[in-house]
């Protein structure tokens, strides 16, 4: 994987400053204006704005690179939905889990048949295998959409066995409050495919391990970072 597609010609900053900037924004429950304080601290002067245009320019490029989880016939998908309020308005974040990792999300005004089928179809068009089993709540609007996208899917409703895709929404919950909330349907959008994909990368794997191998991903993580972003020194 390389950064050859990243560009930061006319940046007055360096690639490790921004890339630094940008994973601080994404990684952690943190507001523009505690980024800009944690630089300012190591003597990086730099606006919150700034810090905001760097997420929405570099994000975006950044997103695309980390790796991807293998898709397998053996794979569980976990699917569920939150309400989540724009300018008054209601929506629906509709995501797709496997073992912890969010394989895709989409916002919808909807939270009907139409809009299960949407996610179906984007996740079988992205995964590009379907699943073993999917997962779900009580919502009949999987049902209605399972059978008529991927009918031989083993297809299991139960609001007990959902609970790896509802942890998933407790991180995208402390952003929003840190955030107060979000200002557009485009921007969650965009917000939460850079924010899934740093969580994804830096994730341990679901099953139990040791001390040791979680610290040992989470250098890995960051190295492979540092690449594909370009910001190795």
């Amino acid at each position: 994987m390389s950064s050859t597609t990243i560009s930061y010609k006319n940046h007055r900053f360096s690639p490790q400053i921004i890339s630094h900037a940008v994973w601080l924004y994404f990684r952690f429950p943190l507001s523009l204006r505690l980024v800009e304080e944690m630089l300012l601290e190591r003597g990086i002067v730099v606006s919150y704005e700034t810090i905001r245009r760097w997420g929405r320019k570099f994000g975006a490029a950044y997103a695309k690179q980390p790796r991807k989880k293998k898709p397998s016939r053996q794979d569980i998908w976990h699917l569920d939905e939150v309400v989540i309020s724009i300018g008054g308005r209601k929506h629906w974040l509709w995501r797709a889990v496997e073992d912890g990792y969010v394989l895709d999300e989409i916002v919808q005004t909807r939270r009907d048949t139409k809009a299960a089928k949407r996610l179906l179809l984007r996740l079988l068009k992205k995964q590009g295998l379907s699943p073993k089993r999917i997962i779900t709540d009580k919502l009949r609007s999987y049902g209605a959409a399972k059978r008529d996208v991927m009918p031989g899917v083993e297809h299991r409703s139960h609001k007990g066995l959902n609970n790896r895709a509802e942890n998933t929404h407790v991180p995208l919950r402390k952003r929003e409050r840190m955030m107060q909330g979000f200002r557009s349907v485009g921007g969650l959008q965009r917000f939460i495919s850079v924010f899934s994909a740093v969580r994804n990368l830096f994730l341990p794997p679901h099953q139990k391990r040791s001390a040791l191998a979680t610290h040992i991903h989470r250098i890995r993580a960051i190295a492979h970072w540092k690449v594909v972003t370009g910001a190795i020194a």
